[in-house]
C-alpha cells in the first residue's frame, strides 16, 4: 500500500479524488471539460472586492470563452492575507443587513444568515411543558417498535448531534437503511422533512418512522396497549390530552412537541452575530466571506436554518448504478425531481459526519466534489432516450477555490458547532 494511503486522514480526499476520476476522467488527466464559461478580469484587478468573494491581487475567473474545469486560484501571500482579513472583520463587524450581498445564480433570492428564530407551535398541536416532557419520555422509550428495541434515540442520539454518526442507519432486525439519518437539531424550522421531502409536518414524519416497516416497524394497537401498561403513561396522557385513552396520534403528537424543542443557538457563530466578533478565527472569517460569495454555498444554504428547505439534484443519484436513490422522483413520479435531495441544514454539520442522503463522504470530500462542481452523470448509449436520466442542477459549477480556501470554509462551518450535549436517557416508572 502507498505511504499516503497508511493513514486515515489521507482517506477522504482519496475518496473524493475517485469520485471525481469516475465522472471527470477527461479533467483529472489534464483534458479540457465543458463545464463553465466566465469572464476575464480587468487589466487591473488588483484591488479587493468583497462584492465578489476575491482577495486582493487573486483573480477569480478564466478569459472570456474558456470552456474548462477551473484552476486553482493562487494562494495569497501572508502579507496579503492579513489585509485581507483586516478588511473582512472591519466589514463583517457590522449588521448581517450591512455585509457586503451575496453572491448567487439570479434565479436565487437568498435570505440572509442569522441567529435563529423562535420555533412555531402549530395550532393543532400547542405547546405545553407536559406534553415535552411527554414526549421526551417517549422519544426515549423503546417500546414504540415492533421489536422493542428501537427508539426514536437510536437513529437521533443527543450525544451524536441528533444523529447516529453512521453512514446509514440500522432499522428493525438490525437491517442497514438506504438513507443517512437526518440531524434534528432545529427541526421545527425546517420543512418539507426526509431526504426526499414526502412529509411536511413533524406529526406525520414521528407517524412515518414509527410505522415504516424497515424502521421502527410499530403497529398503532400494540404501541397503545404497551403504553396503557405503564401506570405512568396513563397518568401523563391524561394530565396532558385529558383523555384515559392513549391513542397513536396522541403519541406522534408528544413526540413532535418535543422535536420542536431541539433547538440550537450556541455556537461560535451565534456568538459573533450577537456581537463577539473576536470568537471567529482569521481562518473562519474568510471562510465566512466565501461562503457568502465565491463559493456560492448561499444558492442553497442560507437563512438562519443555513438551508433553503428545497430539494435538488447534486449528481449523486448513482443512477443506474448499485446505490441508485431516485430521491424526489419515489415522492412525486416527475422525471424532473429524480435524483433530487433536500437542502440539509449546515448547523452543527462538524458534529453530524458522515455527509449526503447515503453518508458516503466525509467533509473534505464534500468540499472537494463542491469545488469541482459535483458530478455529472453522461447518458450512457442505451440511456439516450431514457426520460428519467436525472440532470444536476444548474446552480453547481466549478468554483476554482484552492486549498487554503477549502480550509477556510471548513473553518467557518467548524463555526457553527454547537457545544458537546449530554442527557441521560430518561424512562418512565
Amino acid at each position: 500500500m502507498p505511504p499516503l494511503l497508511r493513514t486515515t486522514a489521507a482517506w477522504p480526499l482519496v475518496l473524493a479524488w475517485v469520485m471525481l476520476a469516475v465522472v471527470f476522467p477527461a479533467s483529472l488527466h489534464g483534458q479540457a471539460t465543458p463545464e463553465v464559461a466566465v469572464e476575464s478580469p480587468s487589466a487591473d484587478a488588483t484591488a479587493a472586492s468583497p462584492s465578489t468573494g476575491a482577495p486582493p491581487s487573486v483573480p477569480h475567473t478564466v478569459p472570456q470563452g474558456a470552456v474548462m474545469r477551473l484552476a486553482a486560484r493562487p494562494p495569497m501571500t501572508p502579507e496579503q492575507r492579513a489585509s485581507w482579513v483586516a478588511q473582512l472583520r472591519e466589514l463583517y463587524a457590522e449588521a448581517p443587513n450591512l455585509w457586503p450581498p451575496a453572491v448567487v445564480d439570479s434565479s436565487v433570492r437568498p435570505v440572509e444568515l442569522g441567529l435563529l428564530p423562535e420555533v412555531p407551535h402549530p395550532s393543532e398541536n400547542p405547546f405545553s411543558k407536559e406534553k415535552v416532557d411527554l414526549g421526551r419520555l417517549l422519544f426515549f422509550d423503546p417500546r414504540l417498535s415492533g421489536s422493542g428495541q428501537l427508539a426514536c434515540a437510536s437513529c437521533h442520539d443527543p450525544e451524536l448531534g441528533w444523529g447516529d454518526g453512521r453512514s446509514t442507519s440500522f432499522g428493525h432486525a438490525r437491517q442497514p437503511l438506504r438513507r443517512n439519518a437526518p440531524a434534528l437539531l432545529n427541526v421545527g424550522l425546517i420543512s418539507p422533512l426526509f431526504w426526499d421531502g414526502r412529509v411536511a409536518t413533524l406529526e406525520q414524519q414521528a407517524m412515518a418512522v414509527l410505522l415504516n416497516p424497515s424502521e421502527m416497524r410499530g403497529e398503532p394497537a400494540v404501541i397503545e396497549q404497551r403504553l396503557s401498561d405503564v401506570p405512568e403513561y396513563r397518568e401523563r396522557f391524561r394530565d396532558v390530552f385529558g383523555d384515559d385513552e392513549i391513542t397513536f396520534a396522541e403519541v406522534a403528537q408528544a413526540v413532535a412537541a418535543f422535536e420542536r424543542t431541539i433547538v440550537g443557538g450556541r455556537s461560535r457563530f451565534d456568538a459573533f452575530l450577537k456581537g463577539r466578533h473576536d470568537v471567529l478565527s482569521d481562518s473562519a472569517i474568510i471562510g465566512l466571506h466565501l461562503f457568502r460569495t465565491q463559493a456560492g454555498c448561499m444558492n442553497c444554504h442560507h437563512g438562519p436554518t443555513f438551508s433553503d428547505g428545497k430539494l435538488h439534484n447534486l449528481g449523486l443519484s448513482y443512477y443506474g448504478r448499485k446505490l441508485e436513490d431516485l430521491g424526489g422522483y419515489h415522492v412525486t413520479k416527475t422525471a424532473a425531481d429524480v435524483g433530487k435531495f433536500r437542502t440539509p441544514s449546515l448547523r452543527n454539520v462538524t458534529a453530524t459526519r458522515p455527509y449526503m442522503h447515503n453518508g458516503l463522504f466525509p467533509l473534505a470530500g464534500v468540499l472537494t466534489m463542491y469545488n469541482a462542481g459535483m458530478p455529472t452523470l453522461r447518458r450512457k448509449t442505451e440511456q439516450v432516450d431514457d426520460p428519467l436520466f436525472p440532470e444536476k442542477s444548474p446552480l453547481l459549477k466549478p468554483l476554482g477555490l484552492n486549498r487554503q480556501d477549502l480550509r477556510d470554509l471548513e473553518a467557518f462551518l467548524t463555526s457553527l458547532e454547537e457545544p458537546p450535549l449530554r442527557i441521560r436517557p430518561p424512562l418512565p416508572e
